[in-house]
């Protein structure tokens, strides 16, 4: 996938509605009256009879309870389908009109919507579109947009998979700490992911290095050919609203300070063009979006702390403001966060959340081409791949789904989980050339709990629990897991529709602290991290799982990760 630059072509504004007042663009503003809004047109997917396309509209003008924006194509285009707006077309004319949902439009606030169509011969952009009315600028893109070759940072110099032909970042604070540990020389030089899990991180707190600090080792380790440094984006307000160890330092209002304090900022950096020789791919907000489907309401697993994050909307306007802006530079690749099939692979939760991810993918000025794919696994241990049982069997009579480690789930590892969730995000109008990434920082769960072969098929449990190489107690357990192994290896394209498999999660970095400890960093103490914990509706009240002694999320926690490497699978020379 890529997304192509967008060109900017100043359109002579028509009489505006019953105002009577006309509305000019002038070159660079010069005695030019305010424009009335803007369009942003991309040609996301095109094939030799179709196409797919995402518009923004942008009203600059008074507020607006409704709108409707109308445009003409000048060759046979034709559009059949249409999603967050009501898109019908007469003749060569196109009208799109909002939803129930999202007739409202602020000044300066956007709507965004798709559709689908149909072409033969040339499919170019509409010159001209109309709010309401009123003539609006066109920032066209798309296949038919050519790129400029000469502009570093132009976005269609994105590479369909920024992982293929590329080195990996490896950052030399964590591999400092890894390379400190008996035997730990043996992984020091892997990739892992950079955590920006507040502001101070981008400036660099407590000694360690800043995102300009990265960046800079970044190009050093690049030379002269191609390399990806991955960065997670991690400080939403109310975060982690489901758990305590890794609350931010933003409270659930500080929308506000989470755009200009965190998200401007590294925006800005990543966007100097220093730095445009770079493939930057950011994970875009772990464990938030999927807890707006899953931890709320009149679920057992709800808490008021979601809750309160799902009625003021604060995770979909952030995570839709961070890949927009994040998305304007061109060597940006946002990966949105997935959860893990032991979340969302249930079928009341599996079509929901690919919903939400396309609310966010459309908020706040962002559109579904922001997102160049998204990520599972991120800081869990849920199994690449289990060989040795599969939802479609039957034993004993009981179908697999039917015992108490699937629980109903219409998956057993992530990368079916993944692969089919890849093609559900699709279906609700992101890209069809999306890619995946799995972490598998921490699910390799082998060493001598793992099993050879599947279990006795005297009944369902006893086949799966005795066959499977996930070996925590309950699939819920998701802290400082026992017995858990490092997975495969960094590794570009391993499978279709997968990107790469990451290490996005350092190993040896703490999931959170065991037992209270004072931080000023906004972390609680969860009980899920101490192993001592009978546990809740999530893990089925079942003891932890969870390591002793562990330091606050994000701290080195040394007895994991000789546990990893112990565990490791493939294991380690």
């Amino acid at each position: 996938m890529s997304r192509t630059r967008t060109a900017l072509l100043a359109a002579m504004a028509l009489v505006a509605g019953a105002t009577g007042t006309a509305y000019a663009v002038a070159p660079d503003g010069v005695g030019a009256a305010a424009v009335p809004c803007t369009v942003d047109y991309q040609v996301q997917n095109q094939w030799s009879t179709g196409f797919t396309a995402a518009v923004t509209v942008t009203n600059l003008g008074a507020a607006k309870s409704s709108w409707s924006l109308k445009w003409s194509y000048a060759g046979n285009q034709r559009v059949t389908s249409g999603w967050n707006a009501k898109v019908t077309q007469s003749g060569s004319n196109v009208t799109a009109a909002n939803e129930s949902y999202n007739g409202t439009l602020a000044t300066g606030g956007s709507a965004s919507f798709g559709f689908q169509g149909t072409y033969s011969g040339s499919n170019a952009i509409p010159a001209t579109f109309t709010l309401d009315g009123v003539t609006c600028n066109v920032d066209g893109g798309g296949p038919t947009d050519p790129t400029d070759p000469t502009d570093p940072t132009d976005p269609g110099d994105r590479v369909n998979n920024p992982y293929s032909g590329a080195k990996v970042y490896v950052n030399p604070e964590w591999s400092a700490n890894a390379a400190a540990e008996p035997g730990g020389s043996r992984i020091a030089n892997q990739p892992t992911g950079v955590w920006l899990d507040r502001i101070a991180a981008i400036n660099g707190a407590n000694g360690k290095m800043g995102l300009r600090a990265h960046l800079d080792e970044a190009l050093r380790q690049k030379g002269s050919g191609e390399l990806v440094i991955q960065l997670v984006i991690y400080n939403l307000p109310g975060r982690d609203c489901s758990a305590l160890a890794s609350n931010g330092e933003l409270g659930p209002t500080e929308i506000g300070r989470y755009k200009t304090e965190y998200i401007d900022p590294i925006a800005a950096i990543l966007a100097d063009d220093k730095y445009s020789s770079l493939r930057i791919v950011t994970t875009v907000e772990i464990d938030s979006l999927p807890n707006l489907v899953t931890n709320t309401g009149s679920r057992a697993t709800a808490t008021p702390e979601c809750d309160v994050m799902k009625a003021n909307g604060n995770y979909v306007k952030g995570v839709g403001y961070a890949l927009n802006k994040l998305g304007d530079a061109g060597n940006v690749y946002n990966y949105v966060d997935a959860g893990h099939h032991g979340w969302i692979g249930w079928d009341d939760n599996f079509g929901p959340s690919a919903d939400v991810f396309h609310d966010a993918a459309t908020a706040e000025g962002a559109t579904p081409s922001d997102v160049h794919g998204f990520i599972t696994n991120t800081a869990n241990y849920s199994a690449l791949k289990e060989n040795n049982f599969s939802v479609d069997q039957t034993v004993a009579g009981k179908s697999v789904r039917e015992s108490k480690w699937v629980d109903w789930n219409r998956y057993v590892d992530e990368l079916g989980f993944a692969q089919a969730f890849r093609n559900e995000l699709v279906s609700t109008g992101f890209d069809t050339n999306i890619g995946m990434l799995i972490d598998t920082s921490r699910n390799g769960w082998g060493g001598t709990a793992r099993p050879a072969g599947p279990g006795a098929t005297t009944s369902v449990d006893t086949y799966v629990d005795d066959g499977r190489y996930d070996r925590r107690i309950h699939i819920g357990n998701w802290c400082n897991q026992a017995g858990a192994g490092l997975g495969e290896r960094p590794k570009a394209a391993p499978e279709s529709g997968i990107d790469a498999y990451v290490w996005m999660k350092p190993p040896g970095e703490s999931d959170g602290a065991s037992k209270a400890i004072p931080n000023d960093e906004g972390k609680g103490f969860d009980r899920m991290c101490d192993p001592t914990y009978t546990g809740t509706p999530r893990n089925g009240h079942n003891l932890t799982g969870a390591l002793p002694d562990a330091p606050v999320s994000g701290h080195w926690f040394s007895a994991q990760f000789q546990e990893l490497m112990k565990n490791a699978y493939p294991p380690l020379p």
